[in-house]
């Protein structure tokens, strides 16, 4: 094609030569025409022979000027002869030009093809090489997006980006130096990963300030900064207040890890998920979630009820208040039996009788009716017992009763919970676990709730019993010795 786009531009310089020169003698016959005109004058003839003066005039200047037009036709016309074969010298050598053109365009085809042909067999494997790496440079950019070691490394991955779109879209290929930094970032990445550092970072907290603080990175699996977890937006690249800190041991692991000094080993919890079981983590439901806040529900209108906004419902927060009231009871027994049970044995070492004490009053009881016979004694003594027993046996049936009764309302909230995680299935069906979570959450919740307050009042009712039990057999103790003493006495006396 080039070949004869050659051609055709020599035919076309050659055809305008010849045009102009067939038109320079139309040129210049009209430049004879004008020098004619302007030489003859138009003059008035009056007579015959002024007539014939004037055309024997005319024809001699007209002769004149034919045979200056005739010798300039003829110098022209060897001007155009020498023109003309100058044009056809000027084709000839254009023609010439072409061919060689011609030739060593074709020469150069041949040699573009082979040369194709040795770079398409020489990139034979390099074409590979060049796929994979476009490929690594879009995966690595995209692991360096949502790797935490960037927050100490920003933008460290912009540039793969425009080397993946290089090779891509513009099929040029990577330079050493980039396939060198490309591998130095991938080493880099490994090396960070097995590294506890720290440096300074700016992080975003929920109220939407920002705090410079000391970030402490553990490998690529943790941050912490203030001996709590922060996490890495992978979106902007920023360091941002987790809305909730992880249970206890994690945050307290946290505080060791940032006290610890090089060489020390802390136990560590470390999410080799990148983030996400953090994420999970805290969003799993606590202790206080299950039982609810002592007047959140209040306060939101929900229930009236204490504890009521937590997972157990309205039969959790019944089981949490049966429990406080039984475990108040326990302690106040607890403690009203142990400053009796002092004094009693305060009293039973003095020989004077208190009235701040049972076994004071028994003895008090005695001392009125030291001059009655044995039975009225026996009935006096009793009658004394019988008024303190009360007093030192008081709400721990009630106690008993708690224990009891905690594993049944645990029992009853399990069924309620049952009940309305089958409505739920009948709704919405079974396709979806979270409609049936909260139906199921209450039934266990509830039965947890209820086995918390049961065994804790069973032991303590239990200890209850046995210290006014205790009380209890010194009073007796006491009233069948003195009983005996006073039997032995008159005895002694009607003997």
């Amino acid at each position: 094609m080039r070949s004869h786009a050659i051609v055709n531009t020599v035919k076309t310089g050659v055809l305008a030569t010849l045009f102009a020169l067939l038109i320079a003698p139309m040129a210049f016959s009209q430049e004879a025409e004008t020098a004619v005109e302007s030489d003859l004058e138009v003059v008035k003839a009056d007579t015959l022979g002024d007539l014939l003066k004037n055309v024997e005039e005319r024809r001699v200047v007209e002769s004149r000027i034919h045979r200056e037009r005739e010798a300039r036709f003829t110098n022209e016309k060897a001007q155009q002869a020498t023109l003309l074969a100058q044009a056809e010298s000027e084709r000839r050598r254009e023609e010439r030009r072409s061919e060689r053109l011609e030739t060593q365009f074709e020469e150069n085809e041949i040699r573009i093809g082979d040369m194709q042909e040795q770079l398409d067999r020489r990139l034979g494997s390099l074409r590979e090489l060049f796929g994979v790496l476009q490929q690594v440079a879009g995966d690595t950019r995209g692991m360096f997006a949502g790797s935490i070691i960037s927050a100490e490394y920003p933008g460290r991955g912009e540039w793969l980006g425009a080397l993946a779109k290089k090779m891509g879209v513009a099929s040029e290929l990577a330079t050493i130096d980039e396939m060198e930094t490309l591998w130095f970032e991938l080493q880099r990445e490994m090396t960070e990963s097995a590294k506890i550092t720290t440096f300074d970072a700016s992080i975003t907290l929920l109220s939407g300030g920002q705090k410079n603080t000391k970030v402490t990175r553990i490998g690529a699996f943790a941050l912490v900064a203030d001996g709590l977890y922060v996490q890495f937006d992978v979106n902007d690249g920023t360091l941002v207040e987790l809305p909730r800190q992880p249970v206890g041991r994690y945050t307290s692991s946290a505080e060791d890890l940032e006290e610890a000094s090089p060489g020390d080993v802390i136990p560590f919890g470390i999410d080799p998920t990148r983030g996400q079981l953090l994420a999970r983590l805290i969003l799993a439901d606590t202790w206080a979630d299950r039982i609810g806040s002592p007047f959140g529900g209040i306060a939101k209108g929900e229930c009236w009820l204490p504890f009521c906004d937590g997972q157990g419902g309205a039969p959790g927060s019944v089981i949490i208040l049966v429990g406080i009231v039984g475990v108040l009871l326990a302690i106040e027994r607890l403690i009203t039996l142990y400053l009796v049970g002092a004094k009693v044995n305060a009293q039973k070492k003095s020989a004077i009788p208190s009235d701040d004490n049972p076994l004071g009053r028994v003895l008090k009881v005695y001392d009125e009716n030291k001059d009655v016979d044995v039975e009225t004694l026996e009935l006096k003594l009793s009658e004394a017992m019988l008024v303190e027993t009360p007093g030192l046996t008081r709400n721990i049936n009630l106690i008993q009763v708690i224990s009891v009764v905690a594993p049944l309302l645990g029992l009853l909230g399990t069924v309620i919970g049952m009940i309305l995680t089958f409505q739920a299935i009948t709704l919405f069906g079974a396709g979806d676990p979270k409609t049936m979570a909260g139906g199921i959450s209450q039934a266990l919740v509830t039965t947890v709730l209820g086995l918390v307050v049961a065994i804790p009042t069973t032991l303590l009712h239990a200890i209850v019993a046995t210290r006014s039990r205790s009380v209890i057999h010194v009073l007796e103790e006491q009233s069948a010795g003195i009983i005996a003493e006073h039997a032995e006495a008159s005895g002694h006396a009607l003997g």
